[in-house]
């Protein structure tokens, strides 16, 4: 990891951030995706601390956590909700560590290094 903190994936800030968010949100939906382990590694950070806002359960946790989930809607359940009412329950006895990142191998068309993120 660089000294800046975070990796910038090639993008510039606005489209870096939206990256993040969106694949934030499709993991807490379908809590397993398959991506580069370069952003793997990235998301983990977002979707730690957004089960750690929902383990809280509060109003203004759900405010925060709402600057970053988008507003998906899957099988009718919206995203913000499966959140707090599924993944925050369901962790709360855990003190951290809600993702698991597989390594599977490189990419076919350029190589690049693939892993499937998934929560614990």
């Amino acid at each position: 990891m660089s000294s800046r903190g975070y990796t910038k994936l090639s993008r510039n800030s606005s489209n870096r951030k939206a990256l993040i968010r969106d694949l934030a949100t499709q993991l807490i939906m379908h809590e397993k995706i398959e991506t580069s382990v370069t952003k793997a590694k990235e998301i983990r950070r977002t979707v730690e601390k957004l089960i750690t806002l929902a383990k809280k359960g509060d109003l203004n946790s759900a405010r925060i956590a709402e600057k970053t989930v988008r507003d998906l809607k899957l099988d009718d359940q919206y995203a913000m909700v499966k959140l707090f009412t599924e993944l925050g329950p369901r962790f709360k006895e855990r003190n951290g560590g809600y993702t698991r990142i597989y390594k599977i191998g490189p990419r076919r068309g350029d190589s690049c290094p693939m892993a499937v993120i998934e929560l614990v």
